[in-house]
């Protein structure tokens, strides 16, 4: 078990290296754009200078044709997918998470830094819902992605917390509640979560967790 952990931690860290090692090589680019655009500068000015001396005319505006260029999204989308999935990749489907949960009857989770006293608040729903998935009928690669990117679209709403439906395994092979704890599995290896437990009764009881999320300038993901 210590192994298959240390590995896991190993295969974690070098892809947060690799994440690393992207926002230097697109540091380093970003110099290189800049240095590019001041060098042609000063050639544009020493072209302008030189055209001058020969007595060159310039074309007035009449004799110019403009074309509207189109405007491209302020957001690196390919990056974003890209990041998006590296740490998808991250999240395992094998890590022992026992012994991070607390000893309650809902097994309920807090990072570590978080007090006892937002879990119980947590429980006794003085957090209000913001939003919600249901991964009823998912197969666990299409739950475990789609869970993924309802966490990231809500960190960039600003939502503190959410509700995840899993359901409690009654219509599941050998009715195991599979999709419930491999959604307990995959929440605590997200940043953005600092917090859930059981939902009450009237929130989905047992077939559902309440989850509680960082706000969104301190999630990397």
């Amino acid at each position: 078990m210590a192994a298959a952990r240390g590995k896991q931690l190993s295969e974690l860290g070098y892809l947060r290296e690799r994440l690393a090692q992207r926002a230097r090589e697109t540091e380093l680019t970003q110099r290189e754009t800049a240095e590019r655009a001041r060098q042609a500068r000063e050639h544009a000015t020493d072209f302008r200078t030189a055209m001058d001396e020969l007595g060159v005319a310039r074309l007035g505006p009449l004799a110019r044709k403009h074309h509207k260029a189109k405007p491209h999204s302020a957001r690196p989308a390919s990056r974003e997918r890209d990041d998006a999935a590296v740490l998808e990749e991250s999240v395992s489907d094998e890590i022992d998470i026992e012994r991070l949960l607390d000893t309650d009857d809902a097994l309920s989770y807090r990072r570590t830094g978080i007090g006892p006293d937002v879990l119980r608040k947590l429980r006794r729903g003085e957090w209000t819902i913001q939003a919600a998935i249901d991964l009823h009928g998912h197969r666990v690669d299409e739950a475990r992605a789609a869970l993924g990117e309802f966490l990231r679209e809500s960190v960039k709403r600003g939502l503190r917390c959410v509700r995840v439906v899993h359901g409690k395994g009654l219509g599941s092979k050998h009715r195991k509640p599979v999709l419930r704890d491999k959604t307990r599995v995959w929440l605590i290896q997200r940043d953005a979560v600092i917090a859930f437990c059981q939902a009450r009764p009237a929130e989905g009881g047992a077939g559902a967790l309440i989850v509680l999320l960082r706000p969104a300038d301190h999630s990397r993901r």
